[in-house]
């Protein structure tokens, strides 16, 4: 599945705005707002660095849509 491969990438990332809600998301216990959220903020803060993430925050929203 695409969205558990991505949030794989996030919870190993080691950022914690993502690694811990993407592990929570995939140990079963967070909430689909709660990711929402965290990654909308890190696509704010990151998404246009230039880094692998960047485009990787834009289709996990659209997955999670």
């Amino acid at each position: 599945m695409e969205l558990k491969a991505i949030l794989e990438k996030f919870a190993a990332s080691g950022w914690d705005l993502i690694s811990a809600p993407a592990q929570r998301w995939l140990d079963g216990q967070c909430d689909r707002a709660a990711l929402t959220a965290a990654i909308a903020q890190a696509d704010a803060e990151c998404g246009s660095c230039g880094c692998d993430f960047d485009p990787l925050y834009k289709r996990a929203l659209e997955l999670l849509a």
